[in-house]
């Protein structure tokens, strides 16, 4: 084997773990890669990280993985439960299978991949940042997103982009249904730009750019008012 291609750390979350494994993962120096091997389902694994390093869940993840993350590259070689990518503000997260409700929920910046398909609530709450699903994600995606770009390879379910603000959103497949105060939009030359680098950031292949649906928010919904308070 190529020296290059030695991990430069292994850390074993059976042996150690999560409290050790992540004392460990937030002293490791820039550019180093830590694999984190046996993680098994693990909960709150390579959260809250402030280092330039990539650090490899090599197996599923529980709850949280990779969250409050700053400048750090997690990525999940498995599923991941609930939360993943919580409050994220910089670096990335990519979980190469399907990912449980709630992801990226909050996040602030950085992206977001997921190779499989989401669960509920994709995007809940995101503040910024960019999140790409090559597949499926589940009602009430990018629920109450207040900024950033998700992007959807597949379908979408019920109620998606309900109640949003300036974020947007796009989707490859099918969308079951909006959500209260998303519209679909047309889609110009600046979008078709947009989801070609975030679909080459992700590594995603089968996504055209020039067929997807943009979705934004009517913003009738940034004020209470009386007249749509059947919508709340």
């Amino acid at each position: 084997m190529d020296a290059l291609t030695v991990p430069a750390l292994v850390l074993d979350a059976s042996e150690l773990g999560v409290r050790e494994v992540n004392a460990r993962l937030r002293t490791l120096p820039a550019g180093v890669t830590a694999h984190v091997v046996n993680p098994a389902g693990q909960h709150n694994l390579a959260v809250a990280l402030d280092v330039a390093a990539r650090v490899v869940l090599a197996g599923p993840a529980g709850y949280y993985a990779g969250a409050l993350g700053r400048q750090a590259d997690v990525v999940v070689t498995g599923r991941v439960g609930p939360g993943a990518a919580e409050n994220l503000m910089s670096g990335s997260v990519r979980v190469e299978g399907s990912a449980g409700q709630s992801l990226a929920a909050s996040a602030h910046g950085g992206l977001v991949v997921v190779t499989g398909d989401a669960s509920l609530r994709a995007g809940i709450s995101l503040k910024g940042g960019e999140i790409a699903v090559a597949g499926d994600v589940g009602r009430y995606g990018a629920f109450l997103a207040q900024a950033g770009t998700i992007l959807v390879g597949g379908d979408a379910g019920a109620d998606l982009g309900d109640s949003l603000y300036e974020a947007v959103i796009y989707v490859a497949g099918r969308i079951a249904s909006l959500g209260t105060d998303a519209r679909v939009e047309d889609l110009t030359g600046a979008d078709v730009d947009a989801v070609t680098a975030l679909a080459a950031r992700a590594g995603f292949t089968h996504v055209d750019p020039q067929n997807v649906t943009r979705v934004a928010s009517a913003r009738e919904l940034y004020h209470f008012t009386t007249h749509h308070a059947g919508s709340y």
